[in-house]
């Protein structure tokens, strides 16, 4: 390796290392079936899915029951609780 190609493999390291580290991303797109201050649901199928929403939710428009609408979200862990696992039986 040349260290052009070094110096390189390092910059592509350090710009793609935030990528890597973001959430994923999701999508529903379906028919509102509610809006609230603090959630939207979307008709999915025969599922309706419930998503938080808060001040920094960016909206275009103005989304009414029945609107088709594309909802962009992510999943992030508020909490996590773990416990042991029970110990192995002995035979």
């Amino acid at each position: 390796m040349t260290r052009g190609s070094i110096w390189i493999a390092a910059a592509a390291l350090v710009f793609a290392a935030p990528a890597f580290s973001a959430d994923h991303s999701y999508q529903v797109t379906g028919p509102v079936v509610d809006s609230t201050a603090t959630s939207i649901t979307v008709q999915k199928g025969k599922e309706n899915w419930q998503i938080a929403k808060d001040a920094g939710t960016k909206v275009t428009g103005d989304p009414k029951k029945g609107d088709k609408v594309t909802v962009y979200y992510t999943m992030t862990a508020t909490e996590i609780e773990a416990k042991p696992a029970p110990a192995a039986k002995k035979k």
